[in-house]
């Protein structure tokens, strides 16, 4: 039996109020499903090689892959901003390596707007609500692969993570409405959630960083929320999910609503 792990990261922010602005009004929770071996024998080999060739001058300060400071050409990415070629030959390369790595992707993005109108006397916290979503795509994953798995986030502050946690554990402990909680127990290796600061450079939380933007965007074009994604190099990222990184049914092929899920 192999071991599976869902690193997770967000888009957005988890606030809801009355007045929330098109900037703010949604929030998606992105995950990449890996499995042990293919993150020890290939993806964390990969990126290690790729840091060192583009980015790696100090051998006891490692580059860690943060998609805004990529995007903003900050800290060790800032030679990526007068150098285009050296631009083109790294964005190619992370593209081949999309392509490459074994893993499979779900992405759960919320209308916290719609949630907040629809909702007047039971709302769900948004996060949470997301994370309740991903982890049932994830558990009838595992279920349907016959695997067995654990899911690690990235460290938001110290009482986000404390609820979140012990979010998990109800999850884990009781189920929801569409999973049992047998099937939690059985499919999950451990009722405790792992969280890791950014700064553990963990490479399955970079590399959901790194197609959790897009991925939220693709979520949104394909529920009409926005019209098309603007840039050709995030719809080459688009194109490689559909093509073969979503999680989907595994009879029919269907995306929408395994891979990608609009709440509510």
């Amino acid at each position: 039996m192999s071991l599976y792990r869902l690193y997770v990261d967000e888009v957005g922010n988890h606030a809801i109020h009355e007045n929330l602005g098109d900037n703010e009004r949604y929030l998606t929770l992105f995950g990449v499903i890996v499995e042990r071996s293919e993150m020890i024998n290939v993806i964390q080999p990969d990126m290690r090689r790729i840091k060192l060739k583009f980015f790696q001058q100090d051998p006891d300060e490692p580059v860690i892959f943060h998609r805004k400071e990529i995007t903003r050409f900050q800290g060790p990415f800032s030679l990526l901003y007068s150098d285009s070629d050296k631009r083109q030959e790294f964005g190619n390369t992370m593209l081949e390596m999309y392509g490459k790595w074994r893993f499979y992707s779900i992405a759960v993005t919320i209308d916290k707007r719609e949630h907040f109108n629809r909702y007047r006397v039971w709302r769900y916290a948004p996060y949470h609500y997301c994370m309740e979503a991903l982890l049932e795509r994830y558990v009838l994953f595992l279920s349907y692969q016959q695997q067995r798995g654990d899911v690690m986030v990235e460290a938001r502050g110290t009482k986000p993570d404390r609820k979140l946690k012990q979010s998990f554990r109800r999850l884990y402990d009781n189920g929801t409405s569409h999973v049992p909680a047998e099937r939690f127990q059985g499919c999950l290796t451990s009722r405790e959630l792992k969280v890791k600061k950014k700064t553990a450079n963990i490479c399955g939380l970079q590399l959901a960083d790194l197609l959790a933007h897009t991925a939220h965007y693709d979520v949104l074009c394909c529920n009409g929320h926005v019209d098309k994604i603007e840039s050709d190099y995030a719809r080459m990222v688009v194109r490689i999910l559909n093509e073969g990184k979503y999680n989907r049914n595994w009879r029919t092929g269907q995306i929408d609503g395994y891979g990608r899920k609009m709440l509510p």
